[in-house]
């Protein structure tokens, strides 16, 4: 094991509470991110001191506004954040890492693997390709993606009618959502808001912003042919690899 997966923080009390029956696993995914995940540099080193608090817990409650066994999809999966705190958390939900870069889908199988995620598939591609080619889900996951606009035109046209994009946020989370307004109202969103997700778990909580769609999702139709055009001219990765 690496330098920097010894230098792992306790665990705090309240992961156990979070992650129930997981705990264990969701200890492993930590030390997995400390070692390989630091090496492979899908995180930073820096980053290991504060994994629990500014990581694995504060993308596990999400669960918080997250409906009983549905279909989620987490765009831009990077390391597994918030994807598999998520599937660790919550077991009724069928979860899809939707990540573009080989490296890390790579990654993200062997932490499948290593923690028997059977909820959880992986899925080596663009959002914005895989419109209408991916089933749509109920809920799009997201951290640390992109700004919020743009997050939208890529994450709204993979919802189901009524179904909502949760985007972890920071302290800029009103501000973000007020300048998006315009952009999100094009893309048929009907509600957004910002959330508190955690309260009395973590500290600070962890701040969502929830945008929900209607029943026919605007530019969802000029997406999927920008999606059509875009596998058109580069074959469409399909998934790495499934479960359930």
């Amino acid at each position: 094991m690496s330098e920097a997966a010894a230098e792992l923080p306790p665990v705090p009390e309240q992961a156990r509470e979070v992650f129930g029956d997981r705990f264990a696993d969701a200890v492993r995914y930590a030390e997995l991110l400390a070692d390989a995940g630091v090496g492979r540099g899908l995180i930073g080193p820096r980053e290991v001191p504060r994994l629990w608090e500014r990581h694995l817990l504060n993308c596990a409650v999400l669960s918080d506004v997250v409906p009983e066994g549905i279909a989620v999809c987490d765009v831009g999966s990077g390391a597994g954040l918030p994807g598999i705190p998520l599937a660790l958390a919550r077991g009724d939900l069928h979860i899809t890492l939707l990540e573009p870069l080989l490296r890390r889908t790579i990654f993200l199988e062997e932490i499948v693997d290593v923690l028997g995620l059977d909820n959880v598939t992986v899925v080596r591609g663009r959002a914005e390709e895989m419109i209408g080619y991916l089933p749509p889900v109920e809920v799009v996951t997201a951290r640390a993606v992109a700004p919020l606009d743009r997050l939208a035109g890529w994450g709204l046209p993979l919802l189901r009618p009524h179904g909502e994009m949760l985007a972890l946020k920071g302290d800029t989370a009103e501000e973000e959502l007020k300048a998006a307004r315009a952009a999100l109202g094009r893309l048929g969103a009907v509600d957004s808001c910002v959330v508190q997700a955690g309260v009395g778990l973590v500290d600070p909580p962890s701040t969502v912003v929830r945008v929900r769609v209607g029943e026919s999702p605007g530019g969802v139709r000029a997406a999927a042919r920008r999606a059509r055009a875009a596998r058109a001219n580069r074959p469409v990765r399909g998934a790495t690899r499934r479960h359930r």
